[in-house]
């Protein structure tokens, strides 16, 4: 017998039945969350700029994340001889998405931060799927009263716009509105790149509020383990991912590609550090547009690297 789990039970592929999160229990009563982490769906995109879409990253990241299901036994890594989310250690659950009031981005913000802040009563860590980058807004807003934080942002734009044509809470603003918060320590801003969506003023501002921001080609010059060095240690880590800050080569399917993007082992590795400095509370995925990823691969991806850096922040967590 070998132990992996496939002996017994269904073999449940990836196309078989219905596609939560990585094929985790489905959760749909929010006052009665018991796991270890709960992922989040925030369909919402009304902050785009541009092309919109990001609406349905929730619905294509959960069908992508069913290839990772891993059947009954967890998923063993070779190269760090460990396997992550053991099926007898992990409770994951999915409890859906939350609502969204078209055209009412108030509405819809503060149905997404209800969800995190029920996430957070429960002990679980919160993972969210945008949506656009907006909904980090709300996420972030579900952290008032907790302990501070220091986020953590992978992106090819800087979302410092303060306001732009009255527009306080679209998917330019969310590294402002989490800079003002007396509870965010300071924002460690990585993978910004050529025409960012925030002017001279919003870099200056940004630094001037706690921001330490690397562009890609600083974070490869600089290497992993340099720049973890630049991030306080031993805090509380908000981590938010927009896909955009991969290369769009690897993650064509968003509103806003840039390319000099990310590889997908710089942002593991960057990922995994984190989770060994310090607590990763929190997690969000955002501006995933499956419409414009004719082959899959921007679901794919955003669904890997939130299998891996989950199965990272309970390992380690753990240990």
């Amino acid at each position: 017998m070998s132990g992996h789990g496939y002996e017994a039970g269904r073999l449940n592929l990836p196309f078989v039945g219905i596609s939560t999160f990585g094929k985790s229990p489905y959760q749909p009563d929010w006052e009665a969350i018991e796991a270890d982490v709960a992922i989040l769906g925030a369909p919402f995109d009304f902050g785009t700029q541009w092309r919109s879409g990001a609406r349905f990253g929730p619905r294509g990241i959960r069908e992508a994340s069913t290839l990772f299901s891993f059947g009954h036994g967890g998923a063993y890594d070779h190269e760090d001889d460990i396997t992550y989310l053991p099926a007898d250690k992990v409770r994951m659950v999915d409890i859906g998405d939350a609502d969204i009031i078209h055209t009412d981005t108030a509405q819809s913000h503060a149905n997404i931060e209800y969800g995190v802040r029920q996430i957070l009563k429960s002990g679980a860590l919160p993972v969210v799927l945008g949506g656009d980058h907006s909904v980090n807004i709300p996420c972030i807003n579900a952290f008032e009263g907790q302990e501070p934080i220091h986020v953590v942002q992978i992106d090819a734009h800087l979302d410092f716009v303060d306001e732009r044509h009255g527009v306080r809470h679209g998917h330019g603003n969310p590294m402002r509105r989490a800079a003002e918060k007396p509870y965010v320590t300071g924002l460690s801003q990585i993978g910004i790149r050529n025409v960012s969506s925030t002017a001279k003023e919003g870099y200056e501002d940004a630094r001037a509020m706690g921001s330490d921001i690397l562009s890609v080609r600083q974070f490869r010059k600089l290497g992993p383990e340099a720049v973890l060095d630049r991030i306080p240690k031993g805090v509380r880590y908000y981590v938010t991912i927009d896909i955009d800050g991969f290369d769009p080569s690897i993650a064509p399917g968003t509103g806003t590609p840039s390319h000099g993007g990310f590889l997908y082992y710089e942002i593991l590795e960057l990922l995994d550090g984190l989770a060994r400095r310090g607590d990763v509370v929190g997690m969000d995925l955002v501006e995933v547009a499956p419409d414009y990823d004719h082959t899959g691969t921007t679901t794919i991806l955003a669904a890997q690297i939130l299998m891996n850096a989950i199965g990272r922040i309970l390992h380690h967590r753990d240990g």
